[in-house]
């Protein structure tokens, strides 16, 4: 009698498996943040994530907004410009280097799971995190192709593709773009429907630029041996 109710005691004190089995694939599968296993373990969350701009994911399911670390990227609003001639107009021809970064991240994450290390927060609310998709940190893979530029501290790889990209003209690094922090500091229109020649304006009126010197768009020698 004493060891029946003793084991009635013990299988009421422990969890039910399916309901703990169905909380940790929640946990997994849904975007919300794992648990970690101590204080000062970093925070990980996983999930199905939107595309807000170039940087920044949203994961629906647990709200939270994740910005990729170490790296800047252009604006939605924001141009910049082909420095080759397309034809007599004197304005380089406009590159939506915005929505292009965006269109890459969009493309690269598609439907798979993203996960993502958080290791800060930005001043406007947004995690600050490392993230990764089927095992590749999306990172250096942006750099790579020329959508992003490091901020510094960065680390050595992500330095090493931003050359990389510089070297190679890759993205962005073939057209004449602004600074972003100084293109969010100069920029009052932050729409969409922002035209070109505002940001040509700007350019022209600039402190400073990523890429090549603008003045050289148009000194540079034609090519004669092709």
């Amino acid at each position: 009698m004493v060891r029946a109710s003793l084991l009635v005691l013990l299988m009421a004190a422990l969890p039910c498996p399916a309901l703990a089995a169905d909380l940790s694939h929640q946990g997994l599968s849904t975007g919300v943040a794992e648990p970690t296993h101590s204080a000062g373990a970093p925070l990980k969350i996983s999930g199905r994530t939107s595309v807000i701009d170039g940087r920044t994911l949203r994961f629906p399911a647990g709200g939270n907004k994740i910005r990729l670390a170490s790296l800047d990227t252009c604006e939605l609003p924001q141009w910049s410009y082909d420095p080759r001639r397309h034809g007599e107009s004197e304005i380089p021809k406009p590159v939506p280097c915005g929505p292009l970064a965006k269109a890459w991240l969009e493309r690269t994450v598609g439907n798979a799971q993203v996960t993502c290390i958080v290791q800060a927060a930005d001043s406007d609310g947004a995690l600050l995190g490392r993230c990764s998709v089927r095992g590749r940190d999306l990172a250096p893979e942006m750099l790579r192709v020329g959508w992003a530029k490091t901020i510094s501290p960065a680390p050595a790889e992500y330095t090493a593709w931003q050359q990389y990209a510089m070297s190679a003209r890759h993205g962005m690094w073939a057209t004449y773009v602004l600074d972003m922090p100084e293109w969010r500091a100069k920029a009052v229109d932050r729409t969409l429907s922002r035209r070109p020649i505002a940001d040509f304006n700007l350019l022209a009126e600039r402190e400073r630029e990523i890429s090549p010197p603008f003045e050289d768009a148009r000194k540079r020698p034609l090519r004669t041996d092709r």
